[in-house]
């Protein structure tokens, strides 16, 4: 069951709406009392609904738990969708400049602080959530991947996984390595990490090992790493949809 409400982030963008969703599994008609994990994502306009995603195309997660009886529950907002770059800026824990040059601001802790102390307690109250970090995950893709990595590391007594799909990891990659190394995990963290085939088109020998990189890092600090690379995979929902089954799986493994 899927609910979507109106809902703003002053510290982000005023008083403008954006949308909130939250999926329920089933088990929640059948037991009143049950209480779930929580996966909280990034871009929640591209997860369930094609009519709502951006390009005509979600992940059509919802279908996938329903169909597949899982106990979890996904809460999720809209990105700020302006035309200055207003995601790219919310979905970056560091500045760095975009194509041509373009300089971003990057406002990634800001948008985490929110998660934290806005959006996660306000879904603990209103849901039947289990509120522990040992089940609370967050994921997203590309930006949103990246932003999985951070909040895992940097808010690692929050979240105990995370699901960065195709993340933006060459976005100041200086000082995303640096965050990895300082940020110590807690055993036990599960961080599932995946790229496209396709998308190693483009300096192909570089983005491999770039993702090597991050990889060697993650494990090095003790991370349950599960690191795909995606045969014919591209980035994008499509893409992306038919990865759920891999990254839920590693979030909910032992559920």
């Amino acid at each position: 069951m899927l609910i979507k409400w109106d809902i703003t982030i002053p510290e982000l963008s005023g008083d403008t709406p954006r949308r909130a969703f939250v999926w329920l599994p089933e088990q929640c008609r059948e037991d009143p009392e049950a209480r779930f994990p929580v996966l909280y994502m990034f871009d929640g306009h591209n997860l369930f609904s094609d009519q709502d995603a951006t390009y005509g195309r979600s992940w059509r997660l919802g279908e996938f738990l329903e169909r597949e009886e899982l106990p979890l529950i996904v809460a999720a907002v809209d990105c700020d969708p302006g035309e200055q770059g207003e995601r790219l800026s919310e979905y970056s824990p560091f500045d760095f400049n975009f194509r041509r040059g373009t300089p971003i601001k990057g406002r990634g802790q800001e948008t985490m602080r929110w998660y934290i102390e806005q959006f996660k307690p306000l879904v603990d109250r209103e849901f039947p959530t289990l509120p522990d970090r040992e089940h609370t995950f967050i994921g997203g893709s590309s930006m949103g991947g990246l932003m999985s990595l951070y909040a895992v590391t940097r808010f690692n007594e929050v979240f105990s996984g995370a699901a960065a799909l195709s993340p933006s990891i060459w976005v100041a990659p200086r000082e995303l390595d640096a965050l990895l190394r300082s940020c110590p995990l807690a055993p036990g963290t599960r961080i599932y990490m995946d790229c496209g085939e396709k998308e190693l088109s483009y300096r192909r020998g570089a983005m491999r090992r770039r993702l090597g990189q991050v990889a060697r890092i993650l494990l090095d600090q003790g991370a349950l790493l599960t690191f795909r690379l995606i045969p014919g995979g591209q980035h994008n929902e499509a893409s992306w949809e038919a990865q759920v089954p891999w990254f839920v799986g590693t979030l909910m493994y032992g559920e």
